[in-house]
């Protein structure tokens, strides 16, 4: 076995695929990517990626849902958190994201955000991006009816609640990494606390907040 099987086995080889195609669109980009250029950022040989994945697409599709599971219940709130600190941790989460061994979060992002560019060509890549972004929204819709319930929030359309702040954070994103605005994130995290979610705390809890 060779040193590059070696460490092949010491982690999960669809991981290893999944690393290299994150290199791999970041120095080449989405467009023009070839199985070789993925190839050439891993230590084995090409064609373990032909034996996981029945060509480009089917990779490509696959590490879609990869970058996305890594953010999905990635969220850490205590079992007993209240509302207002469950809420604020998962737009925290969408904004600036987890940490990461390799690539940070806004590398991330910019994968993410080129392969979400060319889905409006593409039904399936649509539909796994569409699943993710009603995750993304009804987690915050679940979160505000909660509040709601116990008192701590006043209320509100729940459902609308949870598209506008689910639509600020990924207009703030698309902001950073488009346009290079590289405070659009924190921008966006001082007016969803100014103008959208003060709105929702019931009055003497909007005192607290204010004081």
């Amino acid at each position: 076995m060779s040193d590059a099987e070696e460490k092949v086995t010491s982690k999960d080889t669809e991981e290893v695929i999944m690393e290299a195609t994150f290199r791999a669109i970041s120095k080449h980009g989405y467009a023009d990517l070839r199985m070789r250029d993925i190839g050439e950022e891993m230590e084995m040989t090409r064609q373990v990626i032909h034996y996981h994945f029945d060509g480009k697409y089917d990779l490509l599709s696959s590490f879609l849902e990869h970058i996305i599971g890594q953010y999905e219940g990635s969220v850490d709130v205590d079992d007993d958190a209240d509302p207002r600190s469950e809420l604020a941790a998962r737009i925290d989460q969408c904004l600036f994201g987890p940490e990461f061994d390799e690539f940070g979060h806004w590398d991330r992002m910019k994968v993410f955000h080129e392969l979400y560019s060319h889905a409006q060509n593409d039904e399936q890549h649509r539909a796994i991006f569409n699943s993710h972004y009603e995750g993304m929204r009804d987690s915050i819709v679940t979160v505000v009816e909660a509040g709601m319930e116990e008192g701590t929030f006043r209320t509100v359309d729940a459902e609308r609640m949870g598209q506008l702040i689910t639509d600020v954070i990924h207009a703030a994103r698309a902001r950073k990494i488009s346009l290079g605005h590289g405070d659009a994130p924190e921008e966006a995290r001082s007016a969803i606390d100014e103008f959208i979610l003060d709105s929702l705390y019931v009055d003497d809890e909007r005192q607290l907040h204010r004081t």
